[in-house]
Parts: structure tokens; C-alpha cells; sequence
């Protein structure tokens, strides 16, 4: 749905653009630093190794709200031309972003791509923040575009991302505990978002193909609904993992046949709700995991 919504609006806001790359940062102040992310995770890191010095505009911020659903808006278009740091996910995933930022170049603006810096490429499964490798990436690359951008407080930016990789440290230390408790329970998902986790976690994925067809928005064959099904109801899998940003009438029956067979569920997002530190989100989610693995008297 993104595709071809945003393909008509980026031609007609390339005009747009173009007058506005001068525009001054929209809600920087004068000695702040214009940073916008795609997603609001990544706003999060860039906020914690920018404190006051940057003003951080996250696009993607609603976790009640479809994220393939979204469709850009003159604010927003005004928001990329003005930001002297872009942070966006890459692998497909945010190609909108990638299409209003070639429509307004701006010669001064620093790009931080986190499918570039981990080795992802469209067609890869695009949830790359669940990845426990990525984000201390991200967190280097945006630290040394802050530090380009605003050389005097370089050793500010430095000290900052070394607290933010420690408290990033927390999540795989919890992971690696996690993986020496339930490595290779079998699990299964409406859809992939979770997937770069639980590879980290050791659990056995379960039904990728029917969570493949959900992501991308076509219909799954016969057969691998009736084989979650059958997971399902044969308690062939110990949690559903259910995307709770996307409303679908064939995942929500299959959220109702886990619970009729008691089989845990846990919602996960592809959006960060509001007021929290990406790394409490994170940390939050394994522990509401661990528990639904460990049983009802965990």
C-alpha cells in the first residue's frame, strides 16, 4: 500500500522540496542540531547521545496506528528538507523515505541508514531493530554524524554513546540468558516482525511462509493456514507471537484459536509506544516472553 500511495505524492512534492532544502530546522532552536528519524526508536537513540543538543522529530510514532497504512503530509515533507541528520531503517521498509529524500537533496545532510550499516538488503526480513546487532550500530553511526555536524561537542556525543552501547548491553545479556532457558521452543507468528529476536533467542520459527504472505500483503495459500491452524490446536507450538498494529480478520481468528487451545499469546509492535527508552521497550518484551515461555506459575 505504501508504494503506490507515496508514488504519486513524491513527484507532486518534489517542487515542494526543493523550495524548502533551505528551510530553517522546523521546532530546532537556533544551536540545536535538526534530526529526523523515520521511526521512532531510532529518534529515541538519537535523543540519548544528542540531548539537548538535538531537536528530534520521529515520523513513525503511533503504535496504534498501521504503519503500512502511512502516507506523508507537507509537514513532514517540510521536516526531511530542513534536518541536517536523517536516521531511516532501509531494506524497503521506509522506501518513502527514500523517495522524498533523492526528490530534496541537501548537500550538508547526513544520512544514517541502518540496513547499510548491518548488511541488510530489500528482500531481507526488514524489522532490523529486533536484530540485537543493529542498533549499537546505529547508535556509533548517528554519534560520528552528530560529531560531524557539530565538531565542538564531539566529546559530549562520545561519552553519551558510550552510556547508551552499556544500557544496549542489558539486551544482549538478556538475551543470551533467555537463549540458555528456552533455545529451540517452538514458536510461531502472525508476522515476521519479531523474527530477528527470536533467531537471536534460539526459538524454533515455525509457519514463515503464511508470516511472509502477511507482510507482504498477499494471500496465504490454503495449506499454511491449515497447518497454524493445526499448530495451533495440537499445541505444536508453545506462543503465538501476534502484531498487534495490524488489524487482519485471518490473524485475529488465529489469535482466538491460540487462546481456545491455551497457547500463550504475546503482542508485539513495529512502533515504540510513547514515553519510553527504547532499550525499557525491548527489555519489556523479553520479559513478557520469558514469562508466557516459563509457564503460567512463572
Amino acid at each position: 500500500a505504501s508504494y503506490f500511495s507515496m508514488k504519486k505524492a513524491v513527484a507532486g512534492l518534489a517542487l515542494l522540496l526543493a523550495l524548502l532544502a533551505q528551510a530553517v530546522p522546523v521546532g530546532a532552536a537556533e544551536n540545536q542540531i535538526a534530526v529526523v528519524a523515520a521511526e521512532n526508536f531510532y529518534g529515541d537513540i538519537a535523543r540519548q547521545i544528542g540531548g539537548d543538543r538535538v531537536s528530534v522529530v520521529s515520523i513513525m510514532n503511533n503504535p496504534d496506528q498501521d504503519p503500512h497504512l502511512f502516507e506523508t503530509t507537507p509537514g513532514i515533507v517540510r521536516q526531511i528538507a530542513a534536518a541536517q541528520i536523517v536516521i531511516l531503517n532501509g531494506a524497503n521498509y521506509d522506501s518513502w523515505m527514500d523517495k522524498l529524500l533523492a526528490a530534496g537533496p541537501r548537500r550538508d545532510r547526513l544520512v544514517v541508514n541502518a540496513a547499510r550499516l548491518t548488511g541488510y538488503k530489500a528482500g531481507d526480513n526488514p524489522h532490523l531493530w529486533y536484530d540485537p546487532a543493529t542498533m549499537p550500530a546505529v547508535a556509533a553511526a548517528i554519534a560520528d554524524a552528530l560529531a560531524k555536524s557539530d565538531s565542538a561537542h564531539a566529546a559530549d556525543y562520545s561519552a553519551r554513546l558510550k552510556v547508551t552501547l552499556a544500557a544496549l548491553a542489558q539486551i544482549t545479556q538478556r538475551i543470551a540468558q533467555l537463549k540458555a532457558k528456552h533455545g529451540g521452543a517452538p514458536v510461531t507468528a502472525t508476522e515476521p516482525v519479531f523474527g530477528p529476536m527470536a533467531r537471536a533467542l534460539g526459538l524454533t520459527m515455525r509457519n514463515e511462509r503464511f508470516q511472509l504472505a502477511m507482510m507482504n500483503d498477499t494471500e496465504p495459500s490454503a495449506r499454511d493456514v491449515a497447518a497454524f491452524e493445526s499448530d495451533l490446536k495440537e499445541r505444536k507450538v508453545r506462543l503465538l507471537i501476534y502484531n498487534s498494529q495490524v488489524s487482519e480478520k485471518l490473524t485475529e481468528r488465529l489469535r482466538d484459536v491460540a487462546k481456545r487451545a491455551k497457547v500463550p499469546v504475546i503482542g508485539v509492535t513495529e512502533t515504540m509506544p510513547p514515553n519510553v527508552k527504547f532499550q525499557d521497550w525491548l527489555l519489556g518484551e523479553l520479559d513478557v516472553l520469558d514469562k508466557a515461555l516459563s509457564g503460567p506459575n512463572s
